[in-house]
């Protein structure tokens, strides 16, 4: 994907730090095929809603391929 949006359900969120940078590794399903693979994106905190777990049902934004900003889905 270019440039879009994906909807994904948060499996797990670990905090990584790499040369003293904190990033978030998000783990994410996709909500219709709960039994699929599960991946993972590696964003900055401030990429991350403060509030997220778990569980939560977000939009992943990529550009060129990569997960840029994550936000939650308004309920």
């Amino acid at each position: 994907m270019l440039k879009g949006t994906r909807t994904v359900q948060v499996t797990k969120i670990q905090p990584v730090s790499i040369h003293g940078q904190l990033s978030l590794d998000v783990y994410f399903i996709d909500p219709d095929d709960p039994q699929g693979q599960v991946r993972l994106a590696r964003v900055g905190g401030e990429s991350v809603p403060r509030n997220l777990e778990a569980g939560d049902t977000v939009d992943l934004h990529y550009m060129v391929g990569v997960v840029t900003n994550i936000t939650k889905k308004s309920s």
